[in-house]
């Protein structure tokens, strides 16, 4: 049997405007889920996504994904929180889980000023669990320009493609250590077109920047 942890605390200051971090309250950002994915401008903008898989001896298999884009304009501030849990508990090395969970969190922000919170984590729990595999990633990618970005149908045509090839992936029956190599592979993709589409947001004082934040846990560990 094996029992495994890896409590991660991840807040990854961003460049530039990040560097002023709005220190907003966790419960505030818990109950960012209601905000649509379009928020008003001018003022404080709050995102939160979680993605949580969890298999045991009745559901052997159990894979999870999230991949959401939240354009918020122009804003004085924001907080956005990235979130995957992924749990295999009590199954057997003759009858073993998988439990896959995997959030991609895209996140635009506008202003010369913007104060941003960003948070983003993943934990693989494995309990008394031998030979399951267990695998958590959160990719947050965060846009920050100095005017506000719109994705146009392109580059929201080549995400959706991402989105479903992540889809295949995370219900796919590749061991552990090769479903992080491809997963990686497509939040590479996702950065490549979000720095296309933030080259041709209108210009400002400041240029414009793609911050990509990465936590990856699993079971086995990655060697």
């Amino acid at each position: 049997m094996s029992s495994h942890r890896k409590p991660r605390a991840a807040h990854n200051p961003l460049t530039r405007r990040a560097l002023g971090l709005g220190l907003f309250a966790a419960g505030v950002a818990g109950a960012a889920t209601a905000v649509p994915a379009q928020a008003a401008t001018g003022h404080a903008a709050f995102a939160s996504d979680h993605v949580f898989s969890h298999a045991d001896r009745l559901h052997h298999t159990q894979a999870k994904d999230s991949f959401t884009i939240r354009q918020f304009g122009t804003v004085n501030a924001a907080s956005a929180r990235n979130q995957a849990n992924a749990v295999s508990t009590g199954c057997t090395a003759d009858d073993a889980c998988r439990s896959v969970a995997l959030s991609f969190q895209i996140v635009t922000i506008a202003g010369e000023h913007t104060h941003l919170n960003a948070v983003n984590l993943s934990d693989a729990v494995n309990k008394e669990c031998t030979g399951c595999q267990t695998l958590a990633g959160a990719y947050q990618f965060v846009v920050s320009t100095p005017r506000p970005l719109t994705l146009d149908a392109t580059a929201k045509r080549h995400l959706a493609d991402v989105h479903r090839r992540l889809d295949a992936l995370s219900r796919s029956k590749l061991p552990a250590a090769d479903l992080r190599t491809k997963v990686d592979a497509l939040a590479a993709e996702v950065t490549g077109i979000l720095h296309d589409a933030a080259a041709k947001a209108p210009k400002g004082e400041d240029k414009p920047d793609v911050a990509v934040h990465r936590h990856m846990d699993g079971w086995p560990p990655a060697k």
